[in-house]
């Protein structure tokens, strides 16, 4: 089932979220749902705050940005109460987007690896290092699940400057193909 997903501006995802169980509800469902609603988003990764759920989990599927990034061919993984251990290596700029922020492209400097505690779908733990664009994709899912999106990490002057974009899109004033839930969206 295709979900939809939160805008800029809604509550959710400024939330710190929590942990969950294996026997939280209907949870190998959610998993399948937040897949779709990805695919059919053309997003690389989905939090689960951006579908008004605050709870530590995202998805990532980051084929699609192969041929570019060979690295993102093959992944594809659930994190359930993730949490970076550390970041290390080189400052990388990239352009990120998001789906709770529809056409919204921003630089994002962020560290090119990371180390990563989390359970998979069977809730097997799992320490990793991801580098490249899988470090980037799980840094920027993660963020959700912290309360932060990617126009929390760019120049306040610049965040200033998007002020009126930001304001449109929580009132629902932009075109997707998705569904959206907007905080602030005017009823007629």
């Amino acid at each position: 089932m295709i979900l939809p997903i939160v805008a800029y501006g809604h509550p959710v995802l400024k939330a710190v979220a929590s942990d969950i169980a294996p026997d939280y509800p209907d949870l190998e469902k959610l998993i399948a749902d937040m897949y779709e609603t990805m695919a059919h988003s053309s997003g690389v990764g989905l939090a689960a705050p951006q579908i008004n759920k605050s709870i530590r989990l995202f998805v990532i599927d980051t084929n699609p940005f192969y041929p570019d990034y060979p690295d993102g061919k093959g992944f594809v993984q659930t994190f359930i109460n993730a949490q970076i251990i550390e970041m290390f290596g080189n400052d990388v700029p990239f352009t990120e987007g998001c789906l709770s922020l529809p056409h919204l492209y921003e630089e994002v400097i962020r560290k090119d690896k990371i180390r990563i505690r989390f359970l998979d779908e069977h809730f097997v733990e799992h320490e990793e290092v991801f580098e490249g664009i899988r470090s980037r994709v799980i840094q920027h899912e993660y963020d959700h699940l912290e309360g932060h999106v990617h126009v929390d990490r760019i120049a306040p002057v610049r965040k200033l400057l998007l002020a009126g974009k930001l304001r449109d899109i929580s009132e629902g004033k932009c075109d997707v193909d998705y569904k959206m839930i907007f905080p602030k969206k005017k009823r007629r």
